[in-house]
């Protein structure tokens, strides 16, 4: 069952599906109106549980679900995966590769492949102040305080640093 975002609580299972691309602004009450369908009939094991959603920057498609009541099946697990790829197909994007980077430059959102970034780094088009998206948190706590953090505390930090040794 569809909650507001903000009343389920920070422990409550989270998942970040970000796309290689913005949605469109038309494509956004459709994809709305998807996902409001597939979690209004989501359940595990025939048991409901509440749960909600946001986009953020048009980019992100961000689930949560509060298990604290609730140990959530494999089915339901497979059901969010082939959710996901029929969104994937339904707005031809991809939603699945979380290696490749989110990151902030200036108010937008931009959306690189690893080896791409890593020459980004190289040649100085990212510094140690930009804004990179963890997008394999797990929890709705780290998504309101690890996802949009500085690079230097993310994984790619160890890049920047080697350059500068």
């Amino acid at each position: 069952m569809i909650v507001d975002f903000n009343e389920l609580p920070n422990w409550s299972k989270l998942w970040v599906f970000p796309s290689n691309r913005k949605f469109y602004p038309q494509e956004i009450p459709q994809l709305e109106e998807s996902l409001k369908s597939f979690l209004n009939g989501w359940n595990s094991d025939s048991e409901t549980f509440n749960c909600s959603f946001e986009l953020k920057y048009n980019r992100f498609i961000i689930i949560s679900v509060d298990n604290s009541n609730i140990s959530l099946s494999l089915k339901t697990y497979d059901d969010l995966t082939a959710f996901i790829q029929g969104i994937e197909k339904e707005f031809d994007v991809a939603l699945f590769d979380k290696i490749n980077v989110c990151y902030k430059q200036g108010e937008f959102v931009q959306y690189k492949d690893i080896i791409e970034f890593k020459k980004m780094m190289k040649n100085k088009g990212v510094s140690s102040k930009t804004i990179v998206f963890d997008n394999m948190i797990t929890s709705k706590e780290d998504y309101a305080n690890n996802w949009d953090i500085n690079i230097m505390d993310s994984w790619l930090g160890r890049f920047l640093q080697k350059k500068h040794s």
